[in-house]
């Protein structure tokens, strides 16, 4: 089954949320609707980047790889080189 490692956008502060999921509209939409307790605040999110992982494992060493950066212009030059493919 697929996997996504996914980064969303506060469009109120312009942080970002680094997160994995099978299902990527219904991620979004729980974000939005504020059903996560670190993203409720930040309401509302819009999709920026996302990449396809083959199984939730390999999902999840993605997630903590980008996490480990701890660098806000890492997420943003993920998010931009994504905007040029």
């Amino acid at each position: 089954m697929t996997y996504y490692v996914y980064i969303i956008e506060s469009l109120k502060d312009g942080s970002y949320y680094v997160g994995s999921t099978q299902d990527l509209d219904s991620r979004l939409e729980r974000h939005n609707q504020g059903r996560s307790q670190y993203t409720k605040p930040k309401r509302p999110w819009k999709l920026v980047y996302s990449e396809e992982h083959p199984d939730r494992s390999s999902a999840v060493n993605r997630e903590n790889q980008i996490k480990k950066h701890k660098s806000k212009e890492y997420i943003e030059s993920l998010v931009e080189c994504s905007r040029h493919i």
